[in-house]
This record gives C-alpha cells, sequence and structure tokens, in this order.
C-alpha cells in the first residue's frame, strides 16, 4: 500500500510540476494533482502550489512531499496534453504505469516551436503592432527587424544568465538602440511606435493574466508574486528603453 501511495504522489507531482513550468495556473495545477490522486483512489488529498515550490500530501498517511520549480517557460502545449492526460485518468483510462510513461514523454518533450520560428513570430507581431497603432507600412519592415532581434537576444542571454530581469532589460536596450539606428539612417518614422512594436512579444501578458486569475481564485501568495514578477519584467523593459533614449 505504501508503495501504490509512493507512486500515485509522485505521479500527482510530476504532473504538476509539468504544468506549473509550461505557464499553468496554480489553481489549475492543484485541482489537477488532486483528481489524479482521487481518481486512484485517495480523495483526501491536498495541495499547496506557488509559483516556485509544490507541497502535496494525502491525509491518513505519512507522505508529504515538497518539489522546488527553478524554471519557467511558457509552453501551453504541454499544459493543455499534462491536462488532457488527468481526465483521461479521471475517466479510467490509464494505469499508474500508462500515466507515469505518457507524463515522461511529455517531460522529454523539447518546446513546441524551436527557437528560430519563435523569433519568426515575435518579429511578426511587433511588425504588425507597429503597423496597428497608427505606424502604417512605413513601420512594418524596421520593427520587423528590431523585435525579431530584440526577441533572439533575450532568449541568448536568458539561457546564459538565470536572472530575467538582466535578460529583459538587455533586449529591450537592443531593441530601443536598433529602432534609434534605424530612424537616423531614414528607416522607419515614428519612434515611439516602432519602439512599442520592438517591445511588444517581451510583455509579461501571461503573467499579468495568470496573476489576476489566481487573485480572482483565491490564490493569493501566488497571484501577488506573479503579479511581482509581471511588474519586474514591465521594469526591466522600460528601464532598458529608458537607457537607451537617456544616451541618444
Amino acid at each position: 500500500m505504501t508503495e501504490r501511495i509512493d507512486e500515485v504522489m509522485e505521479i500527482c507531482l510530476l504532473a504538476g510540476k509539468l504544468m506549473l513550468e509550461s505557464g499553468g495556473e496554480t489553481y489549475r495545477v492543484e485541482d489537477t494533482m488532486t483528481r489524479i490522486a482521487a481518481s486512484f483512489g485517495m480523495s483526501r488529498s491536498h495541495g499547496y502550489v506557488t509559483p516556485t515550490a509544490i507541497i502535496f500530501s494525502i491525509e491518513g498517511t505519512d507522505s508529504t512531499r515538497l518539489i522546488r520549480i527553478s524554471d519557467r517557460s511558457t509552453d501551453l502545449a504541454k499544459v493543455a496534453v499534462v491536462n488532457d492526460i488527468s481526465r483521461r485518468i479521471s475517466r479510467g483510462e490509464l494505469t499508474l504505469e500508462e500515466a507515469r510513461k505518457e507524463l515522461e514523454e511529455v517531460r522529454r518533450a523539447p518546446m513546441s516551436y524551436p527557437l528560430w520560428q519563435q523569433t519568426a513570430a515575435a518579429a511578426l507581431a511587433s511588425a504588425c503592432f507597429a503597423s496597428l497603432i497608427g505606424g502604417g507600412m512605413v513601420h512594418f519592415f524596421p520593427s520587423l527587424f528590431s523585435g525579431g532581434v530584440a526577441f533572439w537576444c533575450f532568449e541568448m542571454v536568458h539561457r546564459f544568465v538565470k536572472i530575467r530581469f538582466f535578460a529583459e532589460f538587455f533586449a529591450a536596450f537592443v531593441a530601443g538602440g536598433l529602432v534609434l539606428l534605424m530612424v537616423q539612417a531614414g528607416f522607419g518614422g515614428d519612434i515611439g511606435k516602432m519602439i512599442i512594436g520592438s517591445v511588444l512579444p517581451l510583455v509579461p501578458g501571461l503573467a499579468i493574466t495568470n496573476a489576476v486569475r489566481d487573485l480572482m481564485a483565491g490564490h493569493l501568495i501566488a497571484g501577488l508574486s506573479r503579479g511581482a514578477e509581471a511588474f519586474l519584467t514591465a521594469f526591466a523593459i522600460g528601464t532598458g528603453i529608458a537607457f537607451v533614449l537617456s544616451i541618444r
């Protein structure tokens, strides 16, 4: 019996870790772990989730586990896959071993899209947004270039420096610097609209959304911490742009 409890807890924690690392909300993570435990006959389980840690226990046993979450990214495809696995477990379609195998496959799977595709999407989003806010086609290609380079720089710096603040600051600095250089060279027009479009892919939209949803769900600590993370990201972007403009 003890061995089975340990196996269930490991599956619950693995599912929760995958969802939290991929950008899932804390209340969704808690609900998923509780549902998986209940599906394997352990209805009295408790999970406490913050953006950096998961605590999970099963009532009536001596088993309590804590795992740290050190790296978080955005991969909503993994969140959807883990959510689908938990629902199949709830319907009784997967055994313990099958569930573990599928979750391990999700864990080993690479990001949904390679870096070049993410960079291309970020560049296109920057160009389109700069055009939509009144810049027109004259700002499309300069914003396409500066937004793509800024996003690529963010990903590269973040791989070597795990503090996101510095990666976001550097990416915003690069975006602002490229915009100024292109305007001085005669490409583009409105500096403000081009800078706004270039830094759009760096804006913490998912963090802000999750912070609000966690607060509305009653997860005050998680909501406030995610909100603080979003604020620091916005501050880093603003600081990078302000630094460029100050040395203009």
